[in-house]
């Protein structure tokens, strides 16, 4: 599995060999010794799957501690951008974002650790999305934020006619300062070789 370093060190994406034939195809899609190898010790406790057409935008959400979450995300099926926003107090990279267009074909992930604010768009007609996560989800601790912020200045990749939010994402607050992930506890993963998603 090739593992490639982001714009923002700590998110990191992932591509995996894909062995195919006429029959089909196998992968690993996860394997605890390697992204640990790259990310440190980690235990997810909870996987999510979504499914959505084309438009559809969910983000940018995060919790807040001490229910905080990384997650490790791919396509499953269909092909959707994946974004990140550093939102680590003092990091280097406040305020700014990466993204990646994850693919079912290609089987690609991205991981994206806690101090982040996350979001995805359908690229495709539709899409089936799953990720991993390492915290549990917590209504009480859930938070976000708007998903066209002028200062973030996300491209979508898409109209944003064709955008299609829940009522709760058309409602999240725009960027501001945030103190509850300070870079201090929330920076500095392990590094590799760095490459363009």
């Amino acid at each position: 599995m090739r593992v490639i370093l982001s714009e923002i060190p700590d998110v990191l994406f992932f591509e995996p060999k894909v062995f195919g034939d006429d029959r089909g195809y196998f992968f690993e899609s996860f394997r605890q010794d390697l992204i640990e190898k790259h990310i440190g010790p980690v235990s997810f406790v909870q996987d999510n799957e979504s499914k959505s057409c084309y438009g559809v935008l969910r983000g940018l959400h995060f919790q807040i501690p001490p229910y905080t979450q990384s997650k490790l995300l791919r396509a499953v099926q269909g092909r959707v951008l994946d974004v990140a926003v550093d939102i680590r107090q003092g990091s280097p990279w406040y305020g700014r974002h990466v993204s990646c267009v994850l693919d079912g074909e290609r089987k690609n992930m991205m991981w994206i650790p806690k101090g982040f604010a996350h979001g995805f768009v359908v690229l495709s007609e539709t899409a089936v999305f799953a990720y991993k996560c390492d915290n549990y989800y917590t209504p009480s601790h859930d938070a976000g934020i708007i998903w066209n912020d002028p200062v973030i200045g996300i491209d979508w990749q898409l109209p944003e006619g064709d955008v299609r939010l829940s009522d709760k994402d058309c409602r999240q607050p725009v960027f501001g300062q945030m103190d509850l992930f300070p870079y201090e506890a929330y920076g500095g993963g392990k590094k590799v070789l760095s490459s363009e998603c």
